[in-house]
Formats: structure tokens, sequence, C-alpha cells
């Protein structure tokens, strides 16, 4: 199945009802700042999985548009802040918005895309009755509460320059920070606008796929070439507490753990080039790359044993599904 024909098929109607939601007021700049990261080239592979999971269990695409929507504009305003948290420098390609417009301007378009975004659920109330429309909303809340502890554990290891962290540590900041937005939230509100589906299931799914997808995603940061749209080694510039940085303080000399904890601790600006690639050297020399490829393997296929326990029943949504399933574990961008 042709994965990215799939996610651009459900991407192009959901764009379209983004657009209709952010609208066109004044002052005009604003609205062209909160337009500017969804008009760029993202996958949507999150509100593809709400479209395609309220889909599987019997729901009408148009049920779950609102809700896809609203979820496009969630990932779009917290990258906005979060490219600004980690002091980035691209995104999709391009420069990331504070890099364009400075940063106060770039932090008031994500809290106006994030108000837009509240203001898109309340809609659903129409579309889905209140009883769906409100859990949809709690659900949303309950995502939200995980992502920013998540986001707080990665911001706190760096800024407190913190180098105890486990490998525990990790999966619990992934499993808040990526798995509960990137697939157990998406999925769990289709399942809500079709009314079926068993929440603990998904959960349960959602972790393992979220968890493979951010060891996948973490790998490609340092691997990947220019067609993934983000910095190249973006995670040591940024001082990320990656499963390959945790592995490799591990396994390498305390010599080498010092110079590399000297290296991590530099603001990014002040990493020098050579300083970043020798650390890449170390993974490789140390194993630590092939250590995270394994472990993204495992929980892919935790992944893959507990799909059936969601019972999806067979048809188009079924393949698509298991299609987008396969890209996240196998994806090269």
């Amino acid at each position: 199945m042709d994965v990215m024909g799939i996610l651009a098929k459900k991407k192009k109607p959901v764009m379209g009802k983004v657009m209709q939601l952010i609208g066109d007021g004044k002052p005009k700049g604003l609205y062209e700042m909160m337009r500017d990261y969804p008009l760029r080239s993202g996958k949507g592979l999150r509100p593809s999985l709400v479209l395609i999971t309220a889909e599987a269990y019997g729901a009408s695409p148009r049920d779950a548009m609102i809700t896809a929507a609203a979820m496009e504009m969630f990932q779009n305003w917290v990258l906005i802040h979060d490219d600004i948290e980690d002091k980035s420098k691209e995104r999709r390609g391009k420069p990331c918005l504070h890099r364009i417009y400075g940063i106060p301007l770039a932090i008031n378009a994500g809290d106006a895309l994030h108000i837009k975004m509240w203001e898109a659920l309340a809609k659903n109330e129409k579309l889905l009755g209140t009883r769906k429309a409100f859990a949809v909303i709690k659900k949303m809340g309950e995502m939200l509460d995980r992502t920013v502890e998540g986001q707080t554990m990665e911001l706190s290891w760096v800024q407190n320059q913190s180098w105890n962290v486990t490998e525990r540590d990790y999966y619990t900041m992934v499993y808040k920070k990526t798995s509960w937005y990137t697939v157990i939230a998406p999925m769990q509100f289709g399942a809500i606008i079709a009314g079926k589906g068993n929440m603990k299931a998904i959960h349960a799914f959602g972790d393992a796929l979220g968890k493979a997808f951010q060891l996948q995603d973490d790998i490609l940061n340092l691997t990947a070439g220019e067609a993934y749209g983000k910095e190249i080694a973006g995670d040591i510039y940024e001082g990320k507490r990656t499963l390959m940085l945790i592995h490799l303080l591990k396994h390498c000399s305390a010599a080498e753990r010092k110079r590399i904890i000297r290296i991590m601790n530099k603001p990014r600006e002040k990493k020098a080039k050579a300083e970043v690639k020798s650390i890449v050297a170390l993974m490789d020399k140390y194993g630590s790359i092939s250590y995270a490829k394994s472990a993204a393997a495992r929980y892919a296929a935790k992944a893959k044993k507990l799909f059936p326990q969601l019972r999806i029943p067979r048809g188009k949504a079924r393949q698509e599904l298991e299609a987008i399933i396969s890209f996240i574990i196998e994806r090269e961008l």
C-alpha cells in the first residue's frame, strides 16, 4: 500500500478544515503565522490516525473531521513552542517560525493556534452530540497533561545538566511526550467518535508503537539525509538524553564520558560541528545506534502483537491502519 499516498489523501480535507477553522482576521500577520506550520509539508500522521481509526470502528470521516483538524492544530502550535524551547533551527525543511518572526511573535502565534484548537473542538457539540464532544475535549486535556509532563522531564534534564538519567526515565518521558500524542490519543479520539473500541487495548498498543516511533526518530536524527526535514544531529546540539546517549555514557571510558558531558553541557551555539560528529562516532564505536535499533524493533514487535486486541473489523480502513503502522516502524523520513 502507498502509505504516503494514504496520508496525503487523508491530510487534504483535514488541511482544508484547518484553514477554515483558523479563518482570516486581523492583524493579517498573526493569521499568516498561524497558517505557516500547517501549510508546510508535514505528513499528517496524527490526524490521519484519528480519521482512519474512526472509520475502522464504523464512523463517518465527516464525523471525525473537526477532531482530526484540532489534532493537526495541536501538532503545529506545540511545535512552534517546542522549537523555541529547544532553540531549533529548522522545521520541515525551512527556518523555524521564531527564526523568521522572532520569539515573542512566534509564541503569540502558537498561543493563538492553541485557542483556535479549543474553539474547533467546541464545534463538535453539534456534529457529535454533547456526550461525545465533551469526551473528546476531556481526552484532549488528558493528552496535553501527559505531553507537558514529558516535555518538562526532557527540558529539565538539559537545564539542570542532569546526567543520572536512566533508560527507565527515558521511556517514561517518551510515553508521556510521544506515545500519547502520536498514537494513543489520536486513536482514542477515533474510538470515542465511533462509540466503539477498547480504550485500554488502544492505550497499550499506542504506548508500544509510540516508543518505536520515537526511537526511530532519534535514530533518523543521526542517520537520515536532507529529506529528513529537521536538523541532522539536532538532538546532540540541543543536549537531549536519547537512548543512544544513555547507552554511550554507560559503556564508554571515564575520560570519554567526561568529555561527552562537557560537550553536551555547552549551549547549542557553542557546540562545534567536529564535537558533535565525535559523539556520533563514539555512538557508532560502542554500538549505541545498533542498541537503539534493537529497542525500536522490540517495541515494534510488541505493537504488532498487541494489534489484534484492538478488534478492528477487516476492511479498507484496517488495511490502511496496518500500512501506517508498518510505515511508523520502518520509515526513513
